[in-house]
């Protein structure tokens, strides 16, 4: 049987637990970000975020979905704030302006939703 073939380049595997941590590494000063998946449907995005690092205000077509996985950071939707954590879920709806700004280092996964 053939091995199952990445979804695209430096994607994720199907059928293959990947270990996440170690998938992005935090740069001093930056913004790192890795494409994990790319569908038609949307596109799921691992970020690093060093500390103080952020996104200015900016809109998107696309609903998007923040999981925290480490660290915290102040995120604005609509001008509303939220502090996102590891373990925690913030829906940013489509086209309402939104802001991050990491409190510490942040990482996070980002799934943009296509309708």
């Amino acid at each position: 049987m053939k091995p199952p073939e990445p979804t695209g380049p430096a994607q994720l595997p199907p059928a293959q637990a990947v270990a996440m941590a170690g998938l992005v590494s935090y740069q001093p000063g930056a913004i790192v970000s890795r494409e994990l998946v790319t569908r038609a449907q949307g596109r799921v995005v691992l970020f690093a975020f060093d500390a103080g690092q952020g996104l200015s205000e900016h809109t998107s077509p696309f609903a998007a979905l923040v999981q925290g996985v480490e660290g915290a950071a102040e995120v604005t939707v609509a001008g509303q704030l939220a502090r996102v954590a590891e373990g925690d879920l913030l829906l940013m709806p489509a086209g309402q302006p939104h802001a991050l700004k990491a409190l510490t280092r942040f990482k996070m996964i980002l799934t943009l939703l296509r309708d």
